[in-house]
């Protein structure tokens, strides 16, 4: 009886601890939806967003949704998002949950929540992320640039522009290159734990888990290879307006 009264009072007091672990993976699952509705954002500013070509090219994508205020008189920012970095295979890893703080320059005057991509150009950017155990702060740390956008910035993502990461933010819905220099990344290992059931959380641990077949993941890697595909031309050569349907890029690789 004694002992029966034991495992009751041990299950009892697991109680919260489960609770506390399903209430973390709904944060973190909140986090991934935000990010994929931060990237479909993207897909309704294809003129004015950020060149597909240099998704093409991208060894890696980070995703920070509402990324808010957190001093009236610093003006700095904080929010949490994931990191993604381009397999060999051309796929998109597993999300690693991240966190910014710091970059108040840069953001419209008065916006209290802002949506913020980094398009990283070299697998070392990402690698100082992803394999670094402090704060990797951009623009010391790594090299960091406001991105380039629209049509007209194709011609510009063939190699000349020559920063590590690009850097954009949405607020009130407008879409542009951001100013970041300053602001901090660092990997959340309680949140990589908390999603992907690690101890620890490392990226490297999470990168080398099979991909997940959680819905917020792969409807995010989805969209972001349909962010890569080419523009569609508005019209055929005799002026015929096409429907963008019809220039739909192929459905992602499984």
């Amino acid at each position: 009886m004694k002992r029966f009264s034991t495992l009751i009072g041990a299950s009892l007091m697991m109680l919260p601890l489960a609770g506390a672990a399903l209430q973390a993976q709904d944060r973190e699952r909140s986090t991934l939806r935000y990010a994929d509705d931060t990237v479909d954002g993207l897909a309704n500013v294809s003129l004015k967003g950020i060149p597909p070509a240099l998704m093409q090219d991208a060894q890696g994508v980070a995703i920070i949704p509402r990324v808010i205020k957190a001093g009236f008189v610093l003006g700095g920012r904080f929010g949490r998002g994931v990191v993604m970095a381009r397999q060999p295979n051309g796929d998109w890893s597993n999300p690693v949950f991240i966190s910014l703080a710091g970059g108040g320059v840069g953001f419209q005057a008065g916006v209290q929540s802002t949506d913020v991509i980094l398009v990283f150009k070299t697998r070392d950017s990402v690698n100082r992320i992803l394999e670094g155990k402090d704060k990797v702060t951009l623009g010391a740390d790594i090299g960091v640039a406001a991105g380039p956008v629209g049509r007209q910035a194709e011609a510009s993502t063939d190699g000349q522009l020559k920063a590590e990461i690009y850097s954009y933010s949405r607020s009130r819905g407008l879409f542009a290159g951001v100013s970041l220099e300053g602001a901090g990344l660092l990997v959340d290992a309680d949140a990589n734990a908390a999603f992907y059931g690690l101890r620890g959380g490392r990226p490297a641990d999470v990168l080398a888990l099979p991909g997940s077949e959680a819905v917020e993941v792969r409807g995010l890697k989805d969209r972001l290879v349909r962010l890569a595909a080419p523009s569609p031309p508005p019209a055929l050569t005799n002026g015929t307006f096409v429907p963008a349907t019809q220039f739909a890029p192929p459905p992602p690789k499984r």
